[in-house]
């Protein structure tokens, strides 16, 4: 997998910011936001990696995102980093009955998001798209392009067979790529967005 100068800050940024979030977690093991920010980098460094390493990446930022709402549970970005999360596991989930537990669960976290925060555009847009998003899978794994299993070529496999299995391979990281960016980019606009300073009293 290549890295574009971008990635590569994408990725340094991200282990930064998740080394942060461990040590202060040893301060303070009772800070949401830090517990919050420590799922989103790990969600986030999850995009660099091959998928089963992948899966297991976000399974863990969702522990830390389940931690964080024991010590605050409405804290609405929270749960909507919770439901991106999911989302990722059953993109990368082949079998659809365990896909759709993982979307039916990122529909809750969106919808209580919803709940707590019902101004916010970007929680709205994110409970539309998860009703779309379990038709998305099976479209991606009905046409072979599952993004959890990966082909290995075995050593009869001919020239043909394996160029066609390393193109499908190619196909599956971009694929794979794109959702992980979109989730993303939500994920950055949501946190610029939860990061500007409220305006001073009238």
């Amino acid at each position: 997998m290549e890295f574009s100068q971008d990635d590569f800050e994408r990725l340094l940024l991200s282990e930064q910011s998740r080394k942060t979030a461990e040590e202060n977690y040893a301060i303070n093991p009772l800070d949401a936001d830090n517990l919050t920010k420590w799922g989103e980098a790990l969600i986030e460094l999850s995009s660099f990696q091959n998928p089963a390493d992948s899966k297991k990446m976000i399974e863990d930022a969702l522990a830390k995102l389940e931690e964080a709402l024991l010590i605050n549970p409405t804290k609405h970005y929270t749960l909507w980093c919770l439901g991106n999360g999911l989302t990722s596991c059953a993109f990368l989930t082949p079998d659809f009955s365990d896909a759709k537990v993982y979307f039916d669960k990122a529909y809750g976290y969106f919808q209580k998001a919803v709940d707590v925060d019902p101004e916010n555009g970007l929680y709205r847009q994110s409970l539309k798209v998860a009703l779309k998003a379990p038709e998305l899978h099976m479209e991606i794994h009905k046409s072979g392009l599952g993004l959890g299993q990966m082909n290995h070529g075995g050593s009869s496999a001919s020239k043909g067979q394996v160029s066609k299995k390393q193109k499908s391979n190619d196909f599956k990281y971009d694929m794979f790529g794109w959702i992980i960016l979109a989730v993303g980019l939500v994920a950055w606009v949501g946190m610029a967005k939860s990061h500007i300073p409220s305006p001073p009293p009238s």
